[in-house]
Parts: structure tokens; sequence; C-alpha cells
């Protein structure tokens, strides 16, 4: 008689079957000029609030009867939010370059802040390529289930409210040390479940050690920098592919969300200096609990669009 598999193996595959058949189910991906023109304006406003641009890029195509964009999509798309990142901080981050690098070679140099600050995105960065690695098959198909992004949307704005509130707000970049930093990479790795958010969870992160909120939004978005960029490059390839739509709306896309997303960091800088995070939570928890109405209730398939 053959004996039963242990339960955690049987949920292992139960898992991977899942996922293999949402990936089955999605062939190839259209999409017109127009939908990227909308998809690249979305990546723009929502990359850098705290309210999960990949859920809003997810959420966006299925209500409006389009295709899935991917994850592929996604990471190429957030190169453009990451560029007007690197134009808006392009001194600091040019300072942080040439300290860093002249720490390489010259030991003095490792106890300046901004060498520092170079170090400890690169740690921050680990988690993020781990776990992108380890988790790549659920990333592009189990992850992006419409019921997981509205639990996500919904657990994570509460502890983003509970961090806001509780956060003492004492600590400087300058204090930065390396189990924060990893810290800090470990929720910007979450981030890869739609619904999450790369900024949320980073500032989240950041607020529950005690840090202030233009601090703690300041490196989620120094951060993100290596993650993005090393994310999109990997998945360049995958454009054109089979799950993933063709080279010239991506373009397109990308190039709005740069323009978009750089007007939004400009203003999200100066909204957190005087104003808390409670709009996003509202936000976060009231769409999370629209998405749940919505999948339940039949009007979206949770694995594809509406169900029309």
């Amino acid at each position: 008689m053959t004996e039963a598999a242990p339960p955690v193996i049987r949920a292992a595959d139960s898992l991977a079957h899942r996922a293999n058949a949402i990936d089955l189910r999605r062939g190839p991906v259209s999409m017109g000029w127009f939908e990227a023109l909308v998809l690249g304006l979305v990546q723009g406003l929502t990359e850098f609030l705290p309210i999960s641009s990949s859920a809003h890029l997810r959420i966006t195509a299925a209500l409006a009867g389009w295709d899935d964009p991917g994850a592929a999509f996604t990471a190429v798309t957030q190169i453009g939010t990451e560029l007007a990142v690197i134009l808006y901080f392009a001194k600091k981050i040019g300072r942080i370059l040439t300290a860093w690098w002249r720490s390489l070679y010259r030991p003095e140099w490792r106890h300046d802040p901004d060498a520092r600050l170079g170090w400890l995105i690169i740690v921050g960065s680990l988690p993020i390529v781990v776990l992108g690695l380890l988790f790549q098959d659920e990333i592009d198909s189990a992850f992006r289930d419409l019921r997981l992004t509205a639990t996500m949307l919904i657990v994570f704005g509460i502890l983003l409210l509970i961090a806001d509130r509780t956060g003492r707000q004492y600590r400087t970049l300058d204090q930065l040390t390396v189990p924060h930093g990893l810290g800090y990479g470990f929720a910007q790795a979450m981030a890869l479940i739609p619904g999450v958010s790369r900024s949320g969870g980073t500032v989240t992160a950041g607020l529950f050690l005690g840090y202030t909120r233009s601090d703690a939004t300041e490196y989620a978005f120094l951060l993100a920098v290596p993650a993005v960029f090393g994310s999109g490059l990997y998945k360049l390839t995958d454009i054109g592919g089979e799950h993933s739509p063709q080279w010239g709306p991506t373009i397109l896309a990308t190039l709005v969300a740069f323009g978009v997303g750089y007007a939004v960091i400009a203003w999200l800088m100066n909204f957190i200096k005087t104003k808390s995070y409670l709009p996003f939570v509202i936000y976060r928890i009231a769409l999370g609990v629209l998405l749940i109405v919505l999948v339940a209730t039949g009007v979206l398939d949770p694995d594809a669009g509406p169900a029309l």
C-alpha cells in the first residue's frame, strides 16, 4: 500500500499545480497603445505612493477587461519610475556613488555617511534578489491572484497605520545600521506580492524602526533603485514573449511612467513633511474591501479579468 505524502508536500504540490494552471490560462497578452498609455499613467501615479503600483496595474487591467499585463511588463515599466528617482535625487545619488567608490580603496572614507549609505543600500537589496529568484514562478502566476492582492492591500494598510501612529520618528539615515538595512530590505521584498507596495512596505518598516517619515521615504526610494533596475533588466527578455505585451506599448508605458512619476515624487516629499499617511491607509483598505466584494459577487475573476 502506497504511503500518503506528508501534508507539507501535498500543499506544495497543490500550489505548484495552481500556479501552472493560472499560467496556462493566460496565453499571449494583447495590449494596444491606449492601454499602454493608461497603464503607464497608473504606474507613474502609484509607484511612489504606499498603495502598490503592481496591484493597481493588475486591478486596472481586470476592471477594463484587458489582459493581465504580467509581471514582466510591471518590472520593465518600473524602470521608468526609477529613472525619475535618479533624476530627482541626482545630487544625493552622485554623492553616495562617489563616496562609496572611494571607500573601496581608501579606508578613511568607510565612515563617511554617504559611503555607509551606499553599502547599506547594497545590503538592503539582498533580500529581494534572493526571494525574487526563489519565487519567480509564483511572482508570474499565483501571486497575481486578486484575492491575495486585496488581502495585502488591507493588511499592509493597517500595518502602515500602526507604524505611522506609534513610530517614534527620532532617527535619521545617518543612524542607519546593517540590521535596520536588512529590515528595510525584507520589507521591500514583500512587494513581490501585488498589494503590498514597495514604498509602503519599506516606509512601514522604517517607521517601526523609529525613522522620520521623510528619511524612511527617502531611503525607500533609494533602496528601490538597484532592485527595480535589476528586476527590469532581468525581465527585458520576456517582453514580446508568450505572456507579455509587445515592445512598442511597453516602451510607451515606461516613458509615461517616468514623466508622471517625477511629478509624484516631488509632491509626496513635500506632503509627508506636514501630513501623515492616513489618507493612503483609508484608500488601501477601501480598495481592498471593494476588490473582495467584486470577486465575491463574480464581477471579477480573481485569476483573469471581468467575469463577463
